[in-house]
C-alpha cells in the first residue's frame, strides 16, 4: 500500500525541465521559457517566422536591421573614431561585413540545400528551400546595404545630436 501512495505522489510532481512533448527522442528540452506562450508569440513575430512574408522580404528585413545596427560599433569603436572620416570608414567596414555575411549565407545554402530528394519536399518555412534561400540571401545583401546607407546618412546629417 505504501508503494501505491508513493507512485501517486510522484505523478503529481511538476518537472521544470522535461523532454519536449514527453518524447525523449526529440532532442529538445521543454522548460518554462521555451514552452511559454510569450516566447512563442515573440518568435512568431520575428521576420524569419512571420507568416505571409516572401523569402525576399524576410531577407530584406533581416539585412536592413543588420546593416543599420552594425554601423554604430564601427563608427564609435573603430580605430578612426576621432577623425572626420569615421562615419565613412564605418560605412565601408559595415558593407564589407555584410558582403562577408552574405558569402557565408551563400556557402551555407549551397551545402544545406543541394538538389536532392530531401529538399524537393515542400518545407514548412518557405525560405528553407534552395530557391527560397537564394531569394533570402539576395534580400539580405540588398537590405544590409540599405540599412547601412540609411544609418550613414542619418549620422552624416544629424551628427550634431550624437
Amino acid at each position: 500500500m505504501a508503494n501505491n501512495s508513493q507512485s501517486t505522489l510522484s505523478k503529481k510532481t511538476f518537472d521544470v525541465v522535461a523532454p519536449f512533448k514527453n518524447d525523449p527522442f526529440v532532442g529538445h528540452l521543454s522548460t518554462p521559457i521555451t514552452s511559454s506562450n510569450l516566447t512563442r508569440s515573440y518568435l512568431s513575430s520575428l521576420p524569419a517566422y512571420k507568416a505571409g512574408l516572401s523569402p525576399l522580404l524576410r531577407g530584406i528585413n533581416i539585412g536592413y536591421v543588420h546593416g543599420y545596427f552594425l554601423l554604430g560599433p564601427f563608427v564609435k569603436l573603430g580605430p578612426l573614431r576621432n577623425s572626420e572620416v569615421a562615419n565613412f570608414v564605418g560605412l565601408v567596414s559595415t558593407i564589407s561585413l555584410i558582403i562577408i555575411l552574405t558569402t557565408a549565407l551563400l556557402i551555407y545554402g549551397a551545402v544545406s540545400f543541394s538538389d536532392n530528394e530531401d529538399t524537393k519536399k515542400k518545407s514548412i518555412i518557405d525560405f528553407l528551400t534552395p530557391e527560397g534561400w537564394y531569394q533570402f540571401t539576395s534580400g539580405f545583401i540588398v537590405g544590409g546595404f540599405g540599412g547601412a546607407s540609411v544609418a550613414y546618412l542619418l549620422l552624416k546629417f544629424f551628427s550634431f545630436v550624437f
